[in-house]
């Protein structure tokens, strides 16, 4: 009961984010600890100071409107980590992509196939085709597709659904 009461204490001393008064006084104060959380969560310097630097570069576009963010702290840790998280998905998408098929490829085989590709996806309309290409090929996110395209995430999902089932109809036609 004791260790209740004393965590109780420790949450009502906890002051409320401050807003500073420019940015390089929050780089100054953040900057540090921002670098650590971020060796500790990459294992690698070189990440923890890119996804460190690009964090700080998200919250600079949006300095002129700082009052708007109820923790800058937090939005760098959270712009950092969904970095992060980002950079994992994308590495992980790319393995699978090296991934080397046990069996030898017929180079003229390949060449068929990417023909063939390249014939079914001019068989769809072009918007399927290019949010197909973003998402498939490519491996950007329907965000990032979308910022791409100029429309709503929502579309990009919706025109690589029909792209992809329109291929399929194809591939079994």
């Amino acid at each position: 009961m004791q260790g209740k009461h004393h965590s109780v204490e420790r949450q009502a001393e906890r002051e409320p984010p401050v807003t500073p008064r420019d940015f390089d006084e929050l780089f100054l104060d953040v900057h540090d600890r921002l670098y650590r959380a971020l060796y500790f969560v990459t294992g690698n310097s070189y990440d923890a100071e890119e996804l460190m630097q690009d964090a700080f570069l998200k919250l600079w576009e949006r300095w002129d409107s700082i009052e708007t963010i109820d923790d800058p702290t937090a939005y760098l840790f959270r712009a950092a980590l969904n970095g992060f998280r980002m950079r994992s998905r994308r590495a992980r998408t790319a393995a699978r992509k090296l991934l080397v098929p046990s069996t030898p490829r017929d180079d003229f085989e390949q060449i068929d196939l990417q023909q063939d590709v390249r014939r079914m996806l001019l068989g769809i309309p072009a918007r399927q085709r290019a949010a197909l290409v973003l998402t498939e090929i490519f491996g950007y996110s329907s965000e990032q597709a979308a910022w791409i395209l100029g429309i709503k995430p929502t579309s990009v999902r919706v025109l690589a659904s029909r792209g992809r089932t329109a291929l399929r109809g194809a591939v079994h036609a």
